[in-house]
């Protein structure tokens, strides 16, 4: 072992316990992976860049764009509500039905996205079937696993590893190559969660459920103070107005027209003040209103609709690290939080003081007309859907945009294939690249404004693109170093000391799929990709076979993450409007981790054989 190789394992070492640990965001700590491994000598930094040359974040990107088109255009609404429509309260048929929808969607598009779409859908069938929400949210999050593997746009690991195949000067995949692999799994996932699902997934409740919240919709109140009002010249903390007690609570402050921006314990309230009030008790009677209002003198002006919906913190969100009081929650978004999930616990009391993180749901009471608002700032997944609310109808019509929006992706898909195909059989075709053909699906939405500038910078996911790009630079460390063909080299001299000659390239591609498995429960998909891709390339030469089954291995095994909660984006989405316990992922995710595990290893050799 040299120094260099060392140095490279160290910060291989480094950057798993950072992942593991969460030490900061997964992009920070893949960039600064990357500014290390160029501090460190271990790559000179005149190749710094070329992990910007790298074609699978550009890629990525434009299928962002395109996926955000075709979710702005309500593309897999209608679907999934024409579905919902039609579906009986029999649990395993709508498992079915639900898992193979968005496995189906989800081959296509974004899985984040998908299952944003889809569960607000599913809450609403849930709720209007008297089906545990938990019953079908699971399923929803591993069918959307299951359907990203069929296809080469299904994930952006399978675009990462594509554009290191290209790198490594081999031959790049084709749109459906993984099809013949990622179709079986998807039926054999979705039969299990169909037949297995009602027996394994308890019946939680929501938080809505477990915290025995009645009538989800109710008035709000607009208040005028009026001059003789008792309230006038008292701290708004100190009236009742601030009886939580008693269900009073206050989402909007209003002065002279515009709305007042501090604090409640802070503002002291004048004459002709007007306020936006709820009143709303998880149990026991809360305030009379007009008995209420009779008090203190305050006049009703109007009322409107309100609901308590559930709002889960997404990924990408401006709250994360913060504390409610910093972030103004009142204020900002114009909602009151009555109770916060988080890893399977109710929490009700000093809320305002723990700090955000991705998947907590926050159950909240706010005005109906509030939640297209909520939905627009991207910092939650909404648990209701406005049209899905009856008082709130304006379901989306079908408009060209969902067929232009279509028409660009079955577009990028068809040249992608085609090009590739026909070359074969007249190589003046020349092949036109999946990058290229989704970047100009993606200009031809701007141009046509079927999706804005703004809207397509917002339907990106820096995180996942910049996360990439560092952690390129680790791929390019272990390619440079060496250490990539040392540790193929430990692996194989292990692994013969047990093994006949003759078994190994098996018997590795099992354990090679194993450890991808393991890696990706606790890393991010991405990062066990970037990190095993050249270490299985060199192990396959080592041995004398095609490399190409053990990257399809990695490349499907490092999307099977189905054990952990943190393990997925997309499990977190759904955790605690489903009222998980870290328990129940175990139990349903770890049998279809060996399903998918067996499956793929008795595939894989007829695939892509030795």
């Amino acid at each position: 072992m040299t120094l260099q190789i060392g140095l490279t394992l160290l910060v291989i070492l480094i950057t798993l316990i950072a992942f593991i640990r969460e030490w900061a965001a997964p992009d920070v700590i893949a960039l600064s992976v990357l500014c290390l491994v160029v501090a460190l000598g271990l790559v000179d930094p005149s190749k710094m860049t070329d992990v910007f040359k790298n074609e699978a974040p550009l890629t990525i990107a434009a299928l962002f764009i395109i996926g955000g088109s075709l979710e702005k255009s309500g593309a897999v609404d209608h679907i999934g509500r024409a579905l919902r429509d039609r579906l009986s309260g029999n649990t395993r048929l709508a498992i079915l039905a639900f898992s193979l929808i968005t496995a189906f969607f989800s081959a296509w598009m974004n899985n984040t996205a998908i299952v944003a779409i889809m569960l607000p859908v599913t809450l609403g069938f849930a709720r209007s079937k008297n089906i545990a929400a938990s019953r079908l949210l699971m399923p929803l999050s591993y069918a959307s696993i299951l359907g990203g593997v069929c296809t080469l746009i299904g994930t952006s690991t399978n675009i990462l590893v594509n554009g290191t195949l290209r790198d490594m000067g081999q031959k790049p995949m084709t749109m459906f190559e993984l099809a013949p692999l990622g179709i079986p799994l998807a039926i054999a996932g979705v039969a299990y969660l169909t037949i297995f699902g009602p027996k394994l997934i308890p019946a939680r409740s929501s938080i809505t459920g477990a915290l025995e919240i009645g009538s989800r919709t109710q008035p709000l109140y607009h208040l005028l103070i009026g001059e003789s009002s008792g309230l006038v010249g008292k701290l708004l903390s100190e009236t009742e107005l601030a009886d939580h007690a008693a269900g009073v609570h206050v989402l909007e402050v209003r002065r002279k027209g515009a709305r007042v921006m501090i604090p409640l314990s802070k503002i002291v309230v004048e004459k002709n003040d007007r306020f936006l009030v709820a009143i709303h008790r998880r149990r026991g009677a809360a305030a009379k209103p007009e008995v209420l209002f009779a008090a203190i003198g305050a006049q009703v002006l109007s009322s409107v609709d309100g609901i308590v919906s559930e709002l889960v913190v997404r990924d990408e969100s401006s709250l994360l690290g913060k504390t409610l009081a910093e972030a103004d929650f009142r204020q900002t978004y114009n909602c009151v939080v009555l109770a916060l999930h988080r890893n399977g616990v109710n929490i009700t009391s000093r809320i305002a003081e723990l700090d955000l993180d991705v998947g907590d749901t926050l159950l909240v009471i706010t005005a109906l007309n509030n939640l297209d608002a909520l939905d627009a700032t991207r910092d939650f997944i909404l648990t209701d859907a406005p049209e899905d609310l009856p008082a709130e109808i304006h379901v989306k019509k079908v408009t060209p945009h969902v067929i232009y929006s279509w028409v660009a992706l079955i577009g990028v898909v068809l040249t992608a294939t085609l090009t590739d195909v026909l070359h074969g059989f007249f190589p003046s075709i020349p092949i036109i690249p999946i990058h290229y053909a989704a970047m100009v699906g993606a200009l031809a939405l701007l141009w046509m404004k079927i999706i804005t500038p703004r809207e397509a910078y917002a339907s990106i996911d820096w995180q996942v693109l910049l996360m990439l790009y560092g952690l390129l630079g680790l791929g390019m460390a272990m390619k440079e170093t060496h250490t990539a063909e040392w540790l193929a080299r430990a692996l194989v001299d292990v692994a013969e000391g047990f093994v006949s000659k003759e078994h190994l390239p098996l018997v590795m591609l099992w354990l090679i799929f194993l450890l991808t498995i393991c890696l990706t429960e606790v890393l991010s998909n991405n990062a066990t990709a970037v990190m095993l891709v050249p270490i299985v390339f060199t192990l396959a030469h080592e041995i004398g076979v095609d490399p190409r089954p053990y990257l399809m291995a990695v490349t499907v095994a490092a999307s099977t993450a189905f054990a952990l909660p943190m393990g997925y984006q997309t499990h977190m989405m759904v955790y605690g409007p489903g009222g998980y316990k870290f328990s129940d992922f175990l139990k349903v995710g770890i049998p279809l981790n060996l399903i998918c595990w067996i499956v793929s290893c008795l595939l894989i050799p007829h695939i892509w054989p030795f």
